[in-house]
């Protein structure tokens, strides 16, 4: 039986279309594998069926391929058929960079544990933004940012958000703690109904899935409002 092309495979068979859809860890290692050697067919063999090849090659007693594929060199690599230089050259600058990011030290994470300083986070994408966007920053148990994420987009003067979009980040980042913020175009920081409804809202959820929304930050290009400073929310 001829053996099918990538792209002649259904999409949620496809390595690259796998990734998208769920992440890079739902893959196999031949899958990531096939990804980095590229589309087409060599020696009749798919992107998939050379990588899996190259796995079997790589196996040996009580080996796991992997550390073999750490150390290979381009000329082993090269002796595969259907890898030649390029396919080479792709394999081995992904393997260098892993390794890079690998031993790279982490990042320093910012303490959000203001106003002032969820605005620091968000005013270079907020405040001069046109129309409403609702965001929430995900916290470690010592307020030290995790990610920020723009969960929803309004019109010119009105932002819509769910709990259920502003959570969903939450659970899926593992987070200590949330704050969740706002732009106001017109500049005036003070909260409307709407925004108090919302915070309500929130606050209600947050106790049933014991993630605390620690604070809901309004955000204008010169100036911010805490809802938990400026309201008795937190204390109903």
């Amino acid at each position: 039986m001829e053996a099918l092309r990538i792209a002649e495979l259904p999409a949620c068979e496809r390595p690259r279309e796998r990734l998208f859809d769920g992440g890079p860890r739902g893959l196999a290692t031949a899958e990531l594998l096939a990804i980095l050697l590229g589309s087409g067919q060599a020696n009749g063999l798919s992107a998939i069926g050379l990588a899996q090849r190259l796995l079997r090659s790589l196996e040996g007693p009580g080996c796991d391929p992997l550390a073999h594929l750490r150390d290979i060199s381009a000329a082993e690599l090269m002796l595969q058929p259907g890898i030649g230089p390029a396919r080479a050259a792709s394999l081995l600058a992904a393997l260098e960079l892993g390794r890079r990011v690998f031993l790279a030290p982490p990042a320093p994470r910012p303490v959000v544990d203001s106003p002032q300083a969820v605005a620091a986070v968000l005013r270079a994408e907020m405040a001069f933004a046109r129309q409403e966007q609702f965001a929430v920053l995900l916290l470690d148990i010592k307020n030290r940012l995790i990610a920020h994420r723009i969960v929803t987009l309004g019109t010119l003067d009105e932002t819509l958000a769910h709990p259920r979009e502003i959570f969903r980040e939450a659970i899926r980042q593992a987070a200590a703690g949330i704050i969740v913020a706002h732009n106001h175009p017109s500049g005036i920081t003070d909260p409307s109904a709407e925004d108090l409804r919302l915070t309500r809202q929130l606050l209600e959820c947050a106790r049933t899935l014991q993630i605390p929304v620690l604070d809901h930050v309004i955000v204008a290009q010169h100036s911010c409002t805490s809802l938990r400073r400026t309201t008795a929310l937190w204390q109903s």
